[in-house]
């Protein structure tokens, strides 16, 4: 489950899951449905396999979110299913999404990148919480 925060100029996410590989898969979903204003028309007939590398939990969702922005802004792909699974500290994803129509998916905000601001990743005891900001 996510939801939206204002943050002054900025947008953040409060992301809450039961597994750190649910509470990945569903800040990507924030981040798309941040992007698009009908991420539920979005196709899966586009797959690419990710693979990221980074010590700290934290830091790696905060690159992931960037590697998804990336792909987005370079390849003009919008991503709408993800399965992701850890390696020890290395994240490997299935993503899946089609090329973006602006007609079709609409858009909500022009995120330009994935903050460090104020970026939260806590285990807790009903399973993980995330919080990061993106400008917009």
């Amino acid at each position: 489950m996510f939801e939206f925060f204002e943050h002054t100029a900025d947008l953040g996410f409060r992301i809450q899951s039961p597994s750190k590989e649910q509470l990945f898969e569903e800040a990507a979903q924030a981040l798309f449905a941040a992007i698009c204003s009908n991420p539920e028309l979005i196709l899966p007939s586009v797959q690419l396999t990710l693979t990221l590398h980074e010590s700290s939990t934290e830091l790696l969702l905060r690159d992931w979110l960037a590697l998804l922005l990336t792909t987005f802004e370079s390849d003009k792909i919008i991503f709408s299913s993800f399965i992701v699974t850890f390696d020890g500290d290395q994240l490997n994803a299935i993503v899946m999404g089609e090329p973006f129509q602006p007609k079709k998916h609409g858009r909500n905000h022009e995120v330009k990148a994935i903050t460090y601001h104020q970026l939260v990743y806590q285990e807790n005891e009903s399973g993980f919480l995330a919080e990061i900001i993106v400008d917009i």
